[in-house]
């Protein structure tokens, strides 16, 4: 796991995308995944959140191939979409 001041860095890039869909999905992803995260799985996300928003949508929601770098057991989890509480 990392420091703390890392993950909080993290999550304020997670959380300030620049769009607010790309907000919740990002954000909304390392909220609910983070707390387990080792060395390698925050490598991929500091890898995926260096990405354009509308890539990354497009990797989620099926519409674009994401590349083949980023795929894996942390891509399958942000594809399920199933950590967006829409209110």
């Amino acid at each position: 796991m990392s420091d703390p001041a890392h993950l909080r860095a993290l999550r304020y890039r997670a959380w300030h995308r620049g769009t607010r869909e790309a907000d919740y999905l990002v954000g909304g992803f390392f909220d609910a995944h983070h707390q387990g995260w080792d060395a390698q799985e925050i490598t991929w996300f500091e890898a995926l959140i260096d990405e354009q928003d509308v890539d990354i949508l497009a990797w989620a929601m099926g519409v674009a191939e994401a590349p083949e770098r980023l795929h894996g057991p942390m891509f399958d989890a942000l594809r399920r979409l199933d950590y967006i509480r829409i209110i």
